[in-house]
């Protein structure tokens, strides 16, 4: 029997413009940091008999912290918002630089920016923009990632990775506690957008990268950039998330707009181990902070998935099993991550002869994709929206955080023979609805 599990909506803000990108500090002791980046197109006022300029791509970073006490109703506060250049990407390094976290951006002006944590979690803190490189003329910096990926790094060792829209791929190293960066190597990549760019995170001379011409390929600075170490076809459309499973050698997981995730073995890349159809483009790919076969995907047009790659990966399953979804976003889903932080108590509306819900119904209780039917009398949760202009509350979810398919049936248990919840902290965030939800997956095994 699968495993039971539930999400619950904490927290919807509004961002004002499109929200493409969202991170959980990994840092020890800033894990209740969150920042979340945004992208917006705006188009001059057309002028009378003059030539229209080209529209500018105006971004937003904010900083939030979350609180884990108990009984708080908006956990989500807002420390820090900073009008920038659009940014397509960002992602904290994962090891602290000048004891601080380092958060790095890639942005429309194709650079890649590097930001720094100042102050203290509990005293106030902020982001102070420390230094900056461009990867060169008329290009946007589309994504990056960090050598860090397995929290063992030192400061001194520190590599940052980023693909951009000319489709090149360009290696950086840190320099000095100022965390300056400099240019190591930069080479054509992709024929298109090279979309993504990765670290494999268990031998960091090993690169990954995928583009619009739909190749995922691997790069080995230690031989040169003049040819890779495979290219694989195997998607059919663009290749668009790449990340190296940090607990496990050797597992590495793509995503492209062709709506498949695939998982390699990196040793053998001619075919995937499984090969997951996810129903929407699967824009970003985060693997579990602590248990190593949980894959978080967003699904662009298909909202956001967990997947449990345990069978895939041992070899018994050719596909990795979706457990759980998250479907309050209205909007592309964009941003996606796991939080490190350890939620206190129970999970919510854990009523005695109520359980977690299964994840799909017992054949032949046949729902449709609109869901069961409400009960008569049964209560709804209010889920408050916050704008910088006004907020409401909306009813999204039953008070058992059921707004998928899921059977009305309880699943009742005794007290005693209950087995542990596994719960886990998300943020995600939608692009044209520009709007960022914190969530908690709760998970019972079976």
């Amino acid at each position: 029997m699968a495993a039971r599990s539930r999400t619950r909506t904490l927290q919807v803000v509004d961002t004002e413009f499109s929200a493409d990108a969202v991170e959980w500090c990994p840092v020890p002791g800033w894990h209740s940091l969150l920042a979340c980046g945004t992208y917006q197109l705006q188009r001059p006022a057309d002028k009378a008999g003059e030539e229209s300029e080209p529209p500018l791509r105006v971004g937003r970073l904010y900083l939030y912290r979350f609180s884990t006490e108990e009984g708080c109703a908006a956990p989500l506060m807002e420390l820090q918002r900073a009008d920038a250049p659009a940014i397509l990407d960002m992602k904290w390094c994962h090891v602290p630089v000048s004891e601080r976290p380092l958060l790095g951006i890639a942005n429309a002006r194709g650079a890649l920016e590097l930001q720094q944590l100042t102050g203290s979690e509990k005293s106030g803190c902020a982001l102070e923009a420390v230094s900056s490189l461009d990867l060169g003329p008329d290009r946007l910096a589309l994504s990056l990632d960090w050598s860090t990926g397995r929290g063992e790094s030192s400061a001194s060792s520190v590599k940052v990775v980023c693909s951009d829209s000319k489709g090149c791929v360009s290696l950086l190293s840190l320099c000095g506690s100022a965390a300056s960066l400099h240019l190591l190597s930069q080479w054509k990549g992709h024929e298109f957008e090279a979309w993504i760019a990765a670290f494999d995170y268990w031998n960091s001379d090993v690169l990954y990268s995928g583009g619009d011409d739909c190749r995922l390929k691997g790069w080995d600075v230690r031989t040169g950039s003049s040819c890779p170490i495979f290219t694989s076809r195997r998607h059919s459309m663009g290749v668009c998330s790449i990340q190296s499973n940090p607990h496990r050698e050797h597992v590495l997981a793509t995503g492209s707009y062709d709506e498949h995730v695939l998982l390699w073995d990196s040793r053998h890349m001619k075919q995937p181990l499984a090969d997951t159809h996810v129903r929407g483009g699967v824009w970003r790919l985060k693997w579990h902070p602590s248990h190593e076969p949980l894959l978080l995907a967003a699904c662009m047009h298909n909202d956001f998935h967990i997947l449990d790659c345990r069978a895939a990966l041992d070899g018994s399953s050719e596909e990795s099993e979706i457990i759980s979804s998250y479907i309050l976003h209205n909007s592309l889903a964009y941003g996606a991550d796991w939080s490190r932080l350890s939620l206190a108590g129970p999970a919510p509306a854990e009523e005695e002869g109520e359980g977690l819900a299964d994840p799909t119904p017992a054949e032949g209780e046949g729902e449709g994709l609109a869901g069961p039917a409400p009960v008569e009398g049964e209560g709804y949760l209010q889920i408050h929206y916050e704008s910088p202009t006004a907020s409401f509350d909306t009813a999204l979810e039953d008070v058992q955080g059921r707004y998928r398919p899921e059977p009305l049936t309880p699943a009742p248990r005794s007290q005693s023979s209950s087995p542990p919840t596994e719960s886990s902290l998300l943020a995600t965030c939608s692009f044209y609805d520009h709007v960022l939800h914190v969530w908690r997956w709760d998970c019972s095994p079976a």
